[in-house]
């Protein structure tokens, strides 16, 4: 699935071909998505220009003076701006098109993702608006994870997994800033202390950022608004591991199951 490193990469990929450019038509093929697209998509946003592509967690949003189309990205999808489109193929479900040519595509082999127009503050939408902070955003810190987890008796992955602590911080990035941070993914949230919450708010910017830097982490079939395939996956230290030569010790990499999703450590260097 495109966690928030693979969304902003797409998101600064199509950008700079599609705003403040005009719309001018939009092409369904398939409206059956996680939820179906909204009936006002094809009518309302044709004519409209894109004055802002911006993110919220791992949503895309396109806003114009009519609305905001808020775009996710679903287990399979991807959101790339085509000079020369070509002929739509299977899972090409969407097209908008602009006044200067360029066709921003939305293609989803497995229909989870979604494309939703709203005409109202889409902050206040209900799939954003109980979200946590931005992990690369300055109130993202170590005393406020601290704050965050007190009293939790839940493992440390699953509260910074939790979009209403920090959104963003999916199953892989997880796992490599708590190997980053030397911290047992299975520990209670409740019992860090906060020189050690501070450096594993400090892994997950680092660990985020340098994501970004690469075009993200391709296992499967990401690609991002350029049609480019991201390398984060050759940098990883932990993720998708098990029994590998952790690169600090030497110890074999485990492998776990924390909240139904593998989780990946080193029991030596994250205590």
């Amino acid at each position: 699935m495109p966690e928030l490193p693979e969304v902003e990469i797409t998101r600064r990929g199509i950008a700079p071909a599609i705003k403040g450019i005009a719309v001018k038509k939009v092409v369904i093929r398939q409206r059956r998505l996680r939820w179906p697209i909204s009936a006002g998509l094809a009518r309302e946003l044709p004519g409209e220009t894109v004055d802002s592509v911006d993110r919220r967690a791992k949503y895309l949003l396109l806003g114009t003076t009519a609305g905001t189309l808020i775009t996710h990205l679903g287990m399979s999808g991807s959101l790339r701006a085509l000079s020369n489109p070509g002929p739509a193929q299977k899972h090409d479900h969407v097209d908008i098109v602009f006044a200067n040519g360029t066709c921003l595509r939305f293609t989803d082999p497995r229909r989870f993702g979604s494309m939703l127009w709203t005409r109202r503050d889409p902050l206040r939408h209900r799939l954003l608006a109980r979200l946590g902070p931005e992990p690369l955003h300055p109130e993202f810190d170590g005393e406020y994870l601290y704050k965050s987890a007190r009293g939790r008796r839940g493992a440390i992955k699953l509260h910074i997994m939790n979009a209403a602590t920090v959104v963003g911080v999916g199953n892989i990035y997880a796992s490599e800033a708590l190997y980053a941070a030397g911290i047992n993914p299975r520990r209670a949230a409740g019992r860090i202390s906060l020189p050690r919450m501070q450096l594993l708010s400090d892994t997950i910017k680092l660990v985020l950022e340098n994501a970004i830097k690469v075009g993200g982490t391709t296992l499967r079939d990401f690609t991002g608004g350029d049609g480019q395939p991201g390398y984060f996956q050759l940098e990883l230290n932990a993720y998708d591991r098990d029994g590998q030569p952790c690169p600090g010790c030497g110890s074999a990499i485990r492998r776990i199951v924390i909240g139904q999703r593998s989780t990946f450590y080193c029991p030596h260097c994250q205590t």
